[in-house]
């Protein structure tokens, strides 16, 4: 493991995500990931800060309201599969992770536990949460995302960096 600043190579990790990245949450024994690719790293009240959008529909919303609390595993080799499987499978039906070959590693400053793949993560506690308007939303965005599921907006996640590392 190499700890590195949340904002190292920034370009690399913002094209990996934007591939598909890992948002896994934690509750009462039960580990649930799913794959995203909206987010933002940024700083914000003189915090380092990963902003996740998660639809409201979604397992993870319901553990995430629960703990406050996810990791976010940016991958530097290609799990198709399991971006395939976490990417439209529903936690609530399923062990994601067993399904696809991945294993949960403890994390270093919070429960949740991030993804035991090479590559860059980070740990998460959510600071402010807010759900998406469609008052307040571009008409073409809307449009483009939001017209099959209507009324299923994203909760935006404002997650204090509080660990940022790399594994091999």
């Amino acid at each position: 493991m190499k700890e590195l600043a949340y904002n190292a190579d920034a370009s690399r990790k913002l094209d990996i995500l934007s591939k598909g990245a890992f948002l896994t949450t934690y509750l009462d024994g039960k580990v649930n990931t799913m794959v995203i690719g909206w987010g933002s790293i940024g700083y914000m009240w003189r915090l380092p800060v990963f902003t996740a959008l998660v639809r409201q529909n979604r397992f993870t919303h319901d553990l995430l309201e629960k703990t406050g609390e996810f990791t976010v595993t940016l991958p530097y080799v290609d799990l198709p599969e399991a971006i395939s499987i976490c990417g439209t499978k529903s936690g609530r039906k399923l062990d994601k992770l067993a399904e696809c070959g991945l294993r949960a590693v403890p994390s270093r400053k919070i429960a949740v536990p991030h993804l035991g793949v090479p590559g860059f993560h980070y740990e998460c506690r959510v600071l402010y949460k807010t759900t998406m308007s469609s008052e307040n939303l571009d008409k073409a965005i809307k449009e483009l995302w939001y017209e099959k599921e209507p009324g299923d907006y994203h909760t935006l996640y404002f997650g204090e960096i509080m660990d940022s590392y790399e594994t091999q």
